[in-house]
């Protein structure tokens, strides 16, 4: 599931402020990254099942390896951790309401938080 125009899509940031201020937001990082890619999850146990959160970046200046890079983020994702398989984004998942509402209210929590530090550079 796809949230557009939630304006995250819009942001570019350092990486090292952007690492911040997502993992205050719940959002991990981890060895989810390569020299031009980032993505960061944050994480969801229901009893529906395991859902993931989703914000993918590239990187538009720098490398990500030597934490000196500049990200521009993508559209946020809504996932369904499927085991041994992965995690699937389609349109045909069934996410429950509540799950739904959590991720649109830490997303824009996370927008305002991006935000306030792109008018502090």
């Amino acid at each position: 599931m796809k949230f557009e125009g939630t304006g995250i899509e819009e942001v570019s940031a350092d990486l090292n402020k952007l690492d911040f201020i997502m993992e205050s937001e719940g959002f991990v990082r981890a060895d989810q990254w390569d020299y031009e890619r980032v993505t960061y999850d944050k994480k969801y146990k229901m009893v529906e099942g395991t859902f993931y959160l989703r914000i993918s970046g590239y990187a538009t200046e720098g490398d990500v390896g030597s934490k000196k890079a500049h990200i521009q983020l993508l559209t946020p994702l809504l996932g369904k951790h499927y085991y041994p398989h992965g995690v699937e984004y389609g349109e045909g998942e069934d996410f429950p309401k509540s799950l739904i509402q959590s991720s649109k209210k830490t997303l824009n929590q996370l927008k305002e938080k991006l935000e306030s530090m792109t008018a502090e550079a």
